[in-house]
């Protein structure tokens, strides 16, 4: 059996960002392989583990996307595929470009993270069964191979629920799948190795962004004195925190 990981590169959470011409200058920001990604690098490690097959790892974007890869490599994946592309790719226009490659691999299985961090997007996954024409499980929890079928669970905002589908299949991966192992010594060293294709790739986005901002928050600074009346005092808070501030 086969199967794939997709992978991104994207800021770390900490990571101070600016903009610079209207666009996100990335050029002091840390850099690392997306956290929801992980999870589904260690689930294809751990199904290969269980089942035998080969472990793959492929990755749409620049050139510097390569640290990720290496990284997902130093995990344990056997190896991996890089289309190499510069600039902006809406994800749609990476999901058909990410088709041609996965119809090529053919693998039984594909996974890739729940929400890309970067986007603050839960499309590609979906875009990508949407452009193969597979069946697609988000926000998976659980997910267990059975005669050319997969059971897997996943989470609905009332709960969850266990659903059975045809492989081969796109699963999104979320918190609580599994832990992701950390890359080794002996991991990093055997990944120097492992073959890493590289693809030049000339798709068009369907998307043109205009211009990038930050997005900054100001304080209201509004002080509520409650010594006099408290019970008026918090009917007032939660007033303001579901009307003004819509957290509640």
């Amino acid at each position: 059996m086969k199967f794939v990981a997709i992978v991104r590169q994207v800021p770390d959470s900490e990571s101070r960002l600016k903009i610079d011409g209207g666009k996100v200058d990335l050029s002091g920001a840390t850099l690392i392989l997306d956290q929801m990604d992980e999870y589904a690098v260690e689930e294809v490690i751990r199904l290969q583990e269980k089942h035998g097959g080969e472990s793959v790892i492929v990755a749409l974007g620049p050139e510097r996307f390569e640290e990720a890869v290496r990284t997902a490599l130093a995990m344990g994946a056997d190896r991996a595929v890089h289309l190499v592309q510069e600039g902006y790719l809406d994800p749609i226009s990476q999901a058909q470009a990410l088709a041609e490659v996965l119809r090529e691999e053919a693998p039984d299985v594909v996974l890739t993270g729940g929400q890309q961090a970067d986007w603050d997007s839960q499309a590609l996954g979906p875009a990508v069964a949407e452009a193969l024409g597979w069946p697609v499980v988000a926000w998976t929890t659980a997910l267990e191979l059975e005669d050319g079928k997969a059971k897997a669970k996943h989470d609905l905002d009332e709960g969850a629920e266990v659903v059975r589908v045809g492989l081969p299949a796109v699963f999104t991966t979320q918190q609580g799948l599994n832990e992701p192992r950390y890359p080794t010594l002996p991991g990093i060293m055997k990944a120097k190795r492992k073959e890493l294709k590289k693809v030049p790739v000339a798709a068009a986005s369907k998307v043109e962004v205009l211009e990038q901002t930050i997005q900054e928050r100001t304080r209201l600074n509004k002080v509520l004195d409650g010594t006099k009346d408290p019970q008026g005092a918090a009917s007032e808070l939660v007033r303001l925190l579901h009307e003004e501030a819509k957290v509640i």
